[in-house]
């Protein structure tokens, strides 16, 4: 076999590509386009690991192959580069944010360019760059302009130790998800977008998406829209006006108890004095918890009664008065009628604290005895005056009706989505472009003023009280008013991360554009984003966030579409092996240790080089460690068993396998369509190279198509045969079929079975083999390159023609029928593709392997599918 100088042949051509801009993006106007899109990368200091490329490789292949069918293609990448780790590498070492990020990108980008990928990278953008920023800057002051942005208090989650601001998805178990310090709830000025305003366009519009319908589903539940209705409950003793907002005002006869949200207002004015220390330090309490601890299903419920009582207002009954962190102020009025009957969460809480349970509604109307959990379903009113018997949807619009008519409250829709709150008390963030003036209020900065630029900082900590290290930053936070020209101070409170994401993939199409965020000749060519792949870990906020800026931007006449991104797919995840698992010997169990720091008090760190197909070398085992010297293993089958617990890779779990150590052995060409032969792109699947030896021979396999015994390239003139025409064909097909469909496991299969049908027919045509490097470019450009230089081609494979599938060539003489027997397979019987029913049937019934199962007795039915199957019925 010809030897494959793949490492040769793939820097030659990484180079080729470099300094000939192979891939510059070309608008062309006469030509359909396409932009395809990977969600850009935070560069982290630990740089690419085997994990991330697979969604990279993806794109890849389709931009490539969009090339070769002759679409302008779009295939940029930058760097999501403002964020905490960076600033808190700062914190620790004083090197600035911007050295650093600088430092991970070029190790990025470094790994980036050896996998072979087809960017533009005359389009890369940076999030921390002044000329990218003073963009977001800019689209800031449009929300502003608009009435879309904000200054109000908010409750917000604080770690004590970053000194910042947490959304909810980053505090995990009350801790932050970073550093796992406690979480505390403060109050702080915030600056706030008003996300709400779009809440039902940003929930209608997703019908009109190609989206994986488990995001479709979590942006709905997000928004979380709901019709219902407020109802006013009045406190006994003050006439107080306590208004509730419920999605089942069916249930109002089965209220027991009310409940405030810690927070309310109201709280104060109720409660009475006998109760009020135990209420105050249950606020208190609560105030240190963020919404997520609170609401989260499984935890035990806890509360406080107020002493006070309200009137059920269509009832008359008098209800107990109580708090509890499970209301939240944030969600609808922070006040609930509680109906333990009903829901869940009322039922544990009425368990819990003595309180009644009356059921209102049940699949049939009669009592359910012995109640262990709430039945929250529809079904047949009881319990509920006069309105026994009757349909629970159909009494909700009775009740709805009833309540507007007396003046009680009114059917309302609701919303979870609240306004994003949009500020950081962090360095490195986007400067929010706004001065405060005693005279004039709240002032924007001039659009002429844009980037408004990170000051250099003495120390990136920012302050005990919680503000930005900006605000210790005199000679820049002190500044004059834009309109009177009085002493003012610059906002010292950063954008979140999101910012920067929330447009980037506008920037791409014109990046050096500084007259304008993007031209709108280049903007309604290229949008919307026609593949856009990344993690489903931003299957909420991201996409949200960054439809609503394009939502208004649209609306301010600056974009053509109203929405970003056609078409969305999730990558899977490539896992890594994390703990070593093996059996000790007398014990009936498995102990697993291994590979994570700190696993447990014995852990022993496990090289992976002495464990193969999961099959240990007990003496290099024993050898690796001085404490593994006396270790008994149990032997299975003869050999030492073990195995891997399978996680997501990280460098904290020491589960990390580098890619250029891959592509040193094997080859980038190799490594791409190893990750694609993996699995269907979407599933998650752990990392193992048992399968990589493989997909190396087919490459080496190639090489050798094209070589012969000596090395030298060799190709012949001929005419393709019949065989061969039908292998490439197929191959075309299934291809185009399989990068169509983003099924790229199955392409791989197919050029292996292929390349495998041409090396038995000895075929080394190039009518035969030029078309199959084509087809193969995509998923292993560098080899594929070199093969068509060979061929004699002075321009590059990027561009040429896709081949074109003809049917003629694998058209099937005959077709092998499955003949069931009242539904099994029995026999196989050859017929001509356009045989008759008839003939069929007939010859069919005549099969000496039929006869035997009919066994004498004449067919009730016999059914032919003309080139699928045939099935008699007996």
């Amino acid at each position: 076999m010809a030897e494959y100088p793949f490492q040769e042949i793939e820097k030659k051509w990484q180079k080729f590509w470099k300094q000939n801009q192979t891939f510059k993006t070309q608008p062309d106007t006469s030509k359909p386009k396409y932009y395809v899109l990977d969600m850009f990368p935070y560069p982290s200091g630990a740089g690419l690991h085997v994990g991330h490329p697979l969604g990279y490789i993806a794109t890849d292949i389709v931009a490539r192959y969009k090339r070769l069918k002759g679409f302008s293609v779009l295939h940029p990448m930058g760097f999501d580069s403002f964020g905490l780790p960076a600033e808190q590498y700062a914190i620790k070492t004083g090197q600035h944010p911007a050295i650093t990020t600088e430092n991970n990108i070029n190790r990025f980008k470094e790994q980036l360019g050896v996998l072979g990928f087809s960017y533009d990278w005359d389009k890369e953008i940076r999030t921390s760059d002044p000329d990218y920023y003073k963009w977001t800057q800019w689209i800031f002051l449009k929300l502003f302009e608009r009435g879309l942005a904000y200054e109000d208090d908010a409750m917000i989650n604080w770690c004590p130790n970053d000194k910042t601001v947490l959304a909810n998805e980053e505090v995990k178990n009350g801790a932050c998800e970073r550093c796992g310090t406690p979480v505390v709830r403060r109050k702080l000025r915030q600056w706030i977008l008003k996300i709400t305003e779009y809440a039902d366009r940003l929930l209608d519009d997703l019908e009109e998406l190609d989206w994986p319908e488990s995001i479709i589903l979590s942006q709905k539940n997000w928004i979380g829209k709901s019709h219902g209705a407020e109802v006013n409950f009045k406190e006994r003793d003050t006439g107080a006006n306590i208004q509730i907002y419920t999605t089942r005002p069916d249930t109002i006869f089965g209220v027991t108890y009310m409940v405030l949200a810690p927070e309310h207002p109201l709280v104060e004015q109720v409660t009475k004095q006998d109760h009020r220390p135990a209420v105050d330090e249950y606020v208190r309490q609560a105030s240190l918890k963020s919404d997520l601890e609170r609401t989260e299903l499984d935890k035990s419920k806890t509360g406080v009664f107020t002493g006070a009582y309200a009137i059920n207002p269509i009832s008359g009954e008098e209800i107990q008065i109580w708090i509890s962190d499970y209301v939240l102020i944030s969600y609808g009025t922070g006040a609930i009628m509680a109906v333990p009957g009903g829901d869940q969460r009322d039922f544990e809480f009425a368990k819990k604290f003595d309180l009644p349970i009356i059921q209102v509604v049940t699949p049939d109307g009669k009592e359910i005895k012995d109640q262990e959990e709430a039945y929250s379903g529809h079904g047949i009113m009881l319990n509920s005056g006069e309105y026994n018997g009757m349909d629970s949807k159909a009494f909700t619009r009775e009740i709805i009706r009833r309540i507007e008519d007396e003046g009680l409250g009114k059917g309302a829709v609701n919303y979870k989505l609240r306004d994003w709150i949009f500020t950081r008390q962090r360095y490195w963030g986007e400067p929010i472009p706004v001065i405060h003036c005693e005279k004039c209020g709240v002032v924007p900065v001039s659009e002429k003023d844009l980037p408004v630029v990170l000051p250099e900082v003495e120390s990136y900590t920012p302050t005990e009280d919680g503000d930005s290290p900006l605000a210790k930053v005199e000679e820049w936070v002190n500044t004059s008013c834009p309109k009177c020209g009085n002493d003012a101070k610059r906002e010292t409170n950063t954008m979140p991360q999101w910012a920067g994401s929330c447009w980037y993939y506008l920037r791409y199409i014109d990046p050096d554009n500084t007259k304008e965020l993007v031209p709108a000749d280049l903007e309604k060519y290229w949008m919307p984003v026609d593949l856009y792949v990344g993690g489903a870990e931003h299957a909420v906020l991201h996409l949200l966030y960054a439809r609503f800026w394009h939502k208004v931007l649209y609306d301010a006449g600056y974009l053509s579409t109203k929405e970003p991104f056609r078409k969305l797919v999730n990558q899977g995840m490539i896992q890594g092996r994390s703990n070593f698992v093996y059996r000790v010997k007398g014990e009936n169990k498995y102990v697993s240790h291994g590979l994570r720091k700190n696993h447990d008090v014995s852990a022993i760190h496990v090289d992976i080089s002495i464990v193969e197909n999961d099959i240990l070398d007990i003496d290099a085992f024993r050898k690796s460690r001085a404490d593994a010297a006396d270790a008994v293993f149990e032997l299975e089958d003869g050999v030492y068993k073990c195995g891997w617990e399978i996680e997501k890779m990280s460098k904290s779990k020491y589960n990390v396998v580098n890619p250029d150590l891959i592509i040193s052995k094997y080859g980038a060409d190799t490594l791409r369509m190893y990750e694609m032969f993996l699995g269907p792109l979407e599933q998650f699947k752990p990392w193992n190279t048992q399968g990589i030896d493989g997909v190396f021979k087919f490459l080496r396999k190639l090489w050798s198509l094209f070589h012969d015994g000596k090395g030298v390239f060799a190709v012949s003139e001929e005419e393709a045969n019949d065989q061969e025409n039908k292998a490439l064909h197929k191959l075309i097909k299934k291809v185009e079929e399989d990068i169509n469909a983003l099924s790229f496991n199955t392409s791989v299969s197919a050029f292996m079975i292929c390349l495998n049908e041409l090396t038995s027919l000895n075929c080394n045509k190039r009518k035969i083999l030029e078309p199959f490097i084509v087809t193969l470019s995509p998923f292993a450009p560098h080899i594929c390159e070199e093969l068509w230089e060979n061929l004699g081609h002075s321009e590059g494979i990027t561009y040429a023609a896709f081949p074109e599938f003809d049917e003629k060539h694998v058209q099937e003489d005959s077709f092998e029928y499955p003949v069931s027997i009242n539904g099994k397979m029995r026999v196989k019987i050859d017929f001509p593709v356009d045989a008759s029913k008839e003939t069929i049937e007939s010859d069919v019934l005549s099969n000496e392997v039929v006869q035997k199962w009919l066994d004498g007795k004449p067919p009730k039915k016999v059914i032919v599918v003309p080139n699928r199957i045939v099935n008699v019925v007996v």
